[in-house]
């Protein structure tokens, strides 16, 4: 729909004085229809509004209306009705969808910024709480307050981009930005606690940052902020003197031993404090691993394990080091690092299996997939791309993602072999990549997934790994087809998928909280309680430690406590947090452990003896929102000992949140 700001000024303002009018009709008659026939009336609403949306002078009049919307009913009837239950993490989505979503979404936001400035007034939500909830949407939308110029920019912005760029820029002009900074740099900080694999995202989100303006006084937020800066771009004396990759090269060559020690040591320390790697790093390792080789460990920050395996495996590290570590590929130098201090060159299954990637013959659909991920200019092969992308998730197995795929046990999958099977997740990337297909047996029959169909990764083509683009396809495939065959039997399918699909590493035992396949009843919730406590609480459960990644499902729920639906995570270790207070510690494949699941349950991802990559809760708040787990039924410790007071407060808080979304067996007739 072309912009209605490029037709001439004059008839352009009649058209929106009309058009306004209009809009003052439709909201007067869903003001005065039935319920039953509102539906109608706030369709044509939505269709003048978005006719308004189209240009400048037309946003304005919907914002001089907005503090209306709710009086005139606007929203009844919809998700969009309780302003309290708006979340600022799902307003993108609905901006970037199609139809009538971005229409309401908009009004919506324009609804809360009259709230902000008292143009409007609402009895549930005050001036100061719209205000947190703008600036929060702002932070997580930078995009669209400073958007990008490119037609790759235009093309993904959707239909409605430039209405969201309209839309910002009131917002930022009745708010101001300034209020910004803390929020920003405290959501860099946080997912850059997390360490995921891909980093594109936080390296935009810092380049935003950088370009809100500060308040009066800001020292400690634009410190904060400098250190993801620099670490993004240029940390180093050196690298700030020669900007460019070719002059930093050359001027390395000219380096003094001080230089390069000290060059070494900034890169380590900014590498270390935020998870992130400069291109120029990968140009410093490539210089020194040729005349400076014993700086390798300052430069890679490795410790005693990782400095012993550069040493005992340099030809196979140098190796590494020349085809996978370029400008392009930078990030991997963190994976580098992990794989060093992790000793996984010390398994001769894992140094045979990354020297067989760098002459791998790949299929050209993988070949092409993985050029899709090298940056412009770079040169890299196919090969160095998936080397690399090996090399991070073998050294960051918890910052394995899924994206925006419904993929989550796939990812699982890889996070699993690349903690306790490295040689085996890199036979099944070399099986893939080029023979186009993964062997999967279960129970007694094998099945290969190029003879199988679908894969909804492909479907969405949304950022992930290098690992992850080449195996989650397959993954995706094997996972479909073996719960369609388990489609019919009387349990839940994952208590047979999870172990086929996973492999050994998960035990047999299978507990869940539901009497029906259908996931409808919820049935002996406390025996389900008292089962967890007596294979994975400390004080009941004999001792016996979680060995492995507890494949589990979770109850997902909103800020207000209600399903959302359920969701695979990893349980990783469940012990005392450095306060004392025991928590489980699980691994979310979706790269966002901080969601606000309600009734004050909060995921951390830092703050609480948290590794990178993980995510922890209470164990009392992790099991209330758990619904199935995978256990051994030869280590099940004392049940009966479990208090009540703990049974009861467990049940009680998943009955009031994600519980009232089924039916409980004792309400069943």
């Amino acid at each position: 729909m072309a912009d209605t700001a490029e037709v001439e000024p004059e008839r352009h303002q009649r058209v929106i004085e009309r058009l306004a009018e209009r809009l003052d009709h439709w909201m007067d008659e869903v003001a005065k229809a039935k319920p039953f026939a509102r539906s109608g009336y706030q369709t044509e609403v939505f269709q003048v509004a978005e006719a308004l949306m189209g240009s400048e002078a037309g946003l304005k009049a919907l914002y001089e209306r907005a503090g209306q919307f709710d009086e005139k009913g606007v929203f009844e009837g919809g998700p969009w009705a309780d302003v309290t239950k708006l979340q600022p993490p799902l307003v993108k989505g609905s901006l970037l969808a199609t139809g009538v979503y971005p229409v309401v979404e908009t009004l919506s936001e324009l609804r809360v910024l009259a709230i902000a400035t008292e143009r409007g007034h609402s009895p549930v939500m005050k001036a100061e709480v719209a205000r947190e909830f703008l600036n929060e949407v702002m932070a997580l939308n930078l995009e669209f307050i400073f958007p990008g110029d490119t037609e790759q920019e235009r093309i993904e912005g959707g239909a409605h981009r430039n209405s969201n760029l309209r839309l910002f820029a009131l917002i930022a002009a009745e708010l101001g930005l300034e209020a910004l900074r803390e929020e920003v740099v405290s959501e860099i900080e946080q997912i850059c606690a997390q360490r995921p694999l891909m980093t594109q995202r936080v390296r935009t989100i810092i380049e935003m940052a950088d370009r809100i303006p500060a308040e009066q006084g800001e020292d400690s937020t634009a410190k904060r902020l400098e250190v993801y800066s620099r670490a993004i771009a240029r940390p180093t004396t050196l690298s700030r003197e020669r900007g460019g990759y070719a002059e930093y090269r050359a001027a390395l060559k000219e380096a003094s031993a001080e230089t390069l020690e000290s060059e070494a040591k900034q890169f380590a320390e900014s590498m270390e404090a935020t998870g992130l790697v400069a291109p120029h790093h990968a140009v410093l390792l490539r210089h020194l691993r040729m005349v400076r080789r014993e700086l390798l460990p300052l430069a890679l920050s490795l410790n005693e394990v990782g400095t012993a395996g550069l040493h005992e495996y340099a030809e196979d590290v140098d190796t590494l080091i020349r085809v996978a570590i370029y400008p392009g590929t930078a990030q991997a130098v963190y994976g580098l690092r992990g794989v060093l201090e992790r000793g996984l060159m010390s398994r001769r299954e894992v140094r045979a299996g990354l020297a067989r990637l760098v002459t791998l013959d790949l299929t050209p659909e993988v070949k092409q997939v993985l050029l899709q991920q090298r940056g412009r200019g770079d040169g890299n092969t196919a090969n160095s791309v998936l080397l690399a992308g090996t090399l991070s998730v073998l050294g960051s197995p918890l910052g394995v993602g899924q994206g925006r795929n419904p993929t989550c046990q796939a990812a699982r999958g890889i996070s699993l072999w690349a903690q306790h099977a490295a040689g085996f997740l890199i036979e099944t990337i070399v099986s893939a990549a080029r023979d186009g297909a993964i062997e999967m047996e279960f129970e007694g029959k094998t099945w290969r997934s190029d003879v199988l169909h679908g894969s909804k990764v492909l479907e969405l083509g949304i950022e992930l790994d290098p690992v992850s683009l080449v195996l989650v396809p397959h993954l995706d495939r094997l996972y479909d087809q073996l719960m369609t065959l388990v489609a019919l039997r009387p349990e839940d399918g994952h208590k047979w998928v999870n172990p086929g699909l996973y492999g050994r590493w998960v035990p047999n035992g299978f507990a869940s909280v539901f009497a029906d396949t259908a996931q409808t009843v919820v049935a002996r919730y406390e025996d389900f309680v008292r089962r967890f406590f007596a294979t994975h609480h400390p004080a009941y459960n004999d001792g016996n430690v979680l060995m492995y990644p507890n494949p589990v499902g979770l109850c997902v729920t909103n800020s207000h406590g209600e399903y959302l639906g359920p969701h695979a995570v990893s349980l990783q270790r469940i012990m005392p947090d450095p306060r004392g207070q025991l928590r489980a510690y699980f691994y979310n494949p979706n790269n966002e452990g901080r969601q606000n699941w309600g009734e004050n349950v909060r995921p951390s991802v830092s703050g609480h003896g948290e590794k990178p990559g993980e995510s922890s809760l209470p164990f009392q708040e992790f099991v209330a929102r758990l619904y199935a787990f995978h256990y051994n039924p030869y280590e099940e410790g004392d049940a009966y000992a479990v208090p009540e007071v703990e049974l009861r407060r467990i049940s009680e808080a998943a009955r009031n949140t994600w519980g009232q979304a089924f039916k409980w067996q004792d309400e069943v007739g």
